[in-house]
């Protein structure tokens, strides 16, 4: 189990992350190991940031993981809960038919919708990257992160992009507003009838249904059958729009915590 010391704060206090284990005996130790550091709060799985790898499964319809799902250590639930931690953050996944209504939300005035440009892929992620630094800045648990390092975490999925089904909001002077960044499931095989909403953000009011309702029917046009909107946090605007066009929850996960 890694323990990361450079994390984001919970509620103001000085906060470590733990990584993946199944290990409740090296999660208390760890969390005796930090006390004596000064440290007063632990959230865990977490492998650094939100950024990476976090959170586990609680509830699921035993459908197989989509592609970029995180997937349990057998035991790690129990071993979080009998080391004394508790949830402190819960988040769904949800999936509606392609063909569901769209959302009735008024779009953002004064925006323009393109796909992006693969051909200038690091400048197309550099722009991604400034915008959700302020979009999501005020998660909890958030921490920013360094542009070297978003684009690198994109770059490996980059071959398996449709560019048709990634969408950014523009307005008239060419400043991104918003974005949304969806894939195939390629879990499914080379042919998938399920297509991932991975994450949307956006700094205009409007901007993300905007966003949204583009890429479901850009999902239609293509012919897929189900789309998935994946791990969202259940306080998010995302969900209700998620539920306001047929989504049903499929899949439930939990971040768990602890005051030291």
């Amino acid at each position: 189990m890694n323990i990361y010391r450079d994390t984001p704060c919970w509620d103001g206090v000085k906060t470590a992350a733990l990584g993946y284990t199944s290990d409740a005996d090296r999660i208390r130790a760890a969390m005796n190991e930090l006390r004596a550091e000064g440290f007063e709060a632990v959230v865990g799985p977490m492998e650094g940031s939100t950024w990476s790898a976090h959170r586990l499964v609680t509830e699921s319809d035993g459908r197989p993981p989509f592609l970029m799902e995180p997937v349990n250590p057998p035991g790690a639930v129990e071993a979080f809960e009998s080391a004394g931690l508790a949830v402190v953050s819960r988040y769904v996944s949800a999936e509606r038919p392609v063909d569901a209504a769209p959302g009735g939300a008024p779009a953002a005035s004064g925006l323009a919708l393109r796909n992006i440009d693969l051909a200038r892929a690091e400048e197309e992620l550099a722009a991604i990257h400034a915008l959700s630094l302020e979009a999501f800045s005020r998660n909890r648990y958030y921490a920013p992160i360094s542009r070297e390092a978003f684009v690198a975490s994109y770059k490996p999925v980059l071959p398996a992009v449709d560019p048709a089904l990634v969408f950014l909001a523009e307005d008239a002077a060419g400043a991104l507003k918003g974005f949304l960044f969806a894939i195939p499931d390629f879990n499914e095989g080379a042919r998938p009838e399920s297509v991932i909403l991975k994450t949307y953000a956006s700094t205009v009011k409007g901007c993300g249904s905007m966003l949204a309702n583009a890429f479901h029917a850009r999902a239609q046009e293509k012919s897929y059958r189900r789309v998935i909107h994946a791990l969202m946090h259940e306080d998010n605007l995302s969900v209700r729009h998620s539920e306001r066009t047929g989504g049903a929850v499929f899949r439930r996960y939990a971040l768990w915590g602890a005051r030291l």
